[in-house]
């Protein structure tokens, strides 16, 4: 396991004043309605994205502001609810008003050179606030622009995009099908690929509503012993990368019969006990496990081609800190490997159902570690003219309320050009180091946990 620390790199970002990019061409002017996935609570918050793309000789008399400023107004004719403003309505309902008002745009420079954010490119990226700048008054979830997009051109001929995102619009898959839009037309398309598709009532309740599935993640449970508070002081933020090495030694733990679980599974299970013992919580607390799990590609969900919404469902493991804690990896991975199984077509109709009957109740955050997999989501293939990102995905580890209670698996590619894994974790300092030396003692083949702690002299793999 390589820790990625971030350089000390400071630089300066000359900004535009901000702008509202219009559609290109006049659009309708109606009320949408958001789907009941889409407008949960748990999902109303703001998402950052960032891309990096070196200069490219080909486009040397190209401005990528302009270019993507006026493909970005285009697209918008087909993605003219980005344009609008969400409105909330009766029973907490989110519906969007396409006002055609337009996404925020923010012109840039920065006096700084891609080389010099270094070769690992992750987060925490050095920074970040200065390249996606957060416009006063701008990120509110209702009556404010959905999008906020800012193009900076660096030193070098290359340019960062960076964007920030209401989730009740889309999800990953639906925002790069949006981006790979503005970027086919940025390559002069007329025609997209991938028409877009609205149909949010197709993840809509039934009528009448039927809840039939057991759904934990929305658990009513009292935080008495604060565990949230505890999150929220003195807080950490590191990425840790997971190659084949890594992975392998993480295999070796568990039994044979679960050994060829996906990467995904073995991970989340791994640093979910990792994280359990270095929070140092009481034993007999309950904790959870919460991962999202894509409903598309499921047949008998019907969802089309070029279908934006979101269409993910957060399905829980439950266990105890004593259990998770001292049982071997191998418990804490069939816990995780159950949950994503129990996801099922019903599954997906149940949640949209519990959304109406239960007043859109929140994922229960007390206790809970949630990981969203955006290894497979193609960022990096997203092309305005000058080839793909060098790095696309989240900008940062602290994404919402509350640090480190979301987390992402982002694709990487390491120094020796293996496919790994990077993991922005956010902790409390303290429990930061604790989770250092619990993950390497782990990756150095140390499985046995006595009371939380390791039971023999700690090995880092740092």
């Amino acid at each position: 396991m390589a820790q990625k620390v971030t350089p000390n790199l400071v630089f300066m970002v000359r900004r535009h004043e901000p702008e509202l990019i219009a559609p290109s061409k006049p659009t309708p002017h109606e009320f949408k309605l958001l789907s009941d996935i889409d407008d949960q609570q748990s999902v109303r918050l703001q998402v950052p994205i960032i891309q990096f793309y070196p200069s490219n000789r080909e486009n040397v008399n190209s401005d990528p502001v302009k270019v993507i400023r006026d493909a970005l107004a285009e697209a918008l004719v087909f993605y003219y609810p980005f344009a609008g403003r969400l409105r909330e309505v009766s029973g907490g309902k989110l519906v969007v008003d396409c006002t055609g008002e337009g996404v925020l745009f923010i012109e840039a420079d920065a006096d700084v050179r891609m080389e010099q954010f270094g070769e690992a490119l992750h987060p925490p990226f050095p920074c970040l606030e200065e390249l996606l700048y957060n416009v006063p008054g701008s990120d509110g979830i209702l009556n404010s622009p959905l999008l906020l997009i800012q193009v900076t051109r660096l030193l070098c001929g290359g340019f960062v995009f960076a964007l920030r995102l209401n989730h009740t619009m889309t999800d990953g898959p639906g925002l790069v099908q949006f981006m790979m839009a503005i970027g086919e037309i940025a390559r002069g398309a007329r025609i997209l690929s991938v028409q877009p598709v609205w149909q949010r009532e197709l993840l809509s309740a039934r009528d009448p509503p039927h809840v039939t599935c057991t759904h934990h993640e929305y658990d009513e449970v009292a935080n008495t012993k604060d565990t949230i508070a505890s999150l929220l002081v003195d807080v950490d933020h590191r990425s840790f990368t997971f190659g084949p090495t890594e992975l392998l030694a993480l295999r070796k733990l568990v039994p044979k019969y679960i050994s060829k679980c996906s990467t995904f599974d073995l991970l989340s299970a791994c640093l979910w006990r990792c994280r359990t013992i270095a929070l140092q919580l009481e034993p007999d607390e309950e904790v959870r496990f919460l991962c999202l799990v894509n409903a598309r590609g499921r047949l008998d969900m019907s969802l089309p081609t070029g279908y934006y919404g979101n269409a993910f469902v957060f399905p829980a493991a439950i266990s105890t800190v004593k259990k998770l804690s001292q049982n071997s990896l191998g418990y804490a991975l069939e816990l995780v490997m159950k949950a994503k199984s129990s996801v099922t077509t019903e599954y997906v109709r149940s949640v949209a159902d519990l959304m109406v009957t239960r007043g859109r109740p929140p994922l229960q955050a007390a206790g809970s570690w949630l990981v969203s997999d955006n290894t497979r989501i193609r960022y990096t293939d997203v092309d305005f003219g000058w080839g793909k990102a060098v790095y696309g995905g989240l900008a940062t580890g602290r994404v919402g309320d509350i640090p480190g209670l979301l987390n992402f698996y982002v694709q990487y590619r390491n120094n020796k050009g293996e496919n790994a894994v990077v993991v922005p974790i956010c902790l409390p300092a303290a429990a930061m180091e604790r989770f250092v030396k619990v993950l390497g003692s782990m990756l150095a083949g140390n499985d046995q946990l006595v009371n939380g702690t390791v039971s023999c002299q700690i090995k880092s793999a740092l």
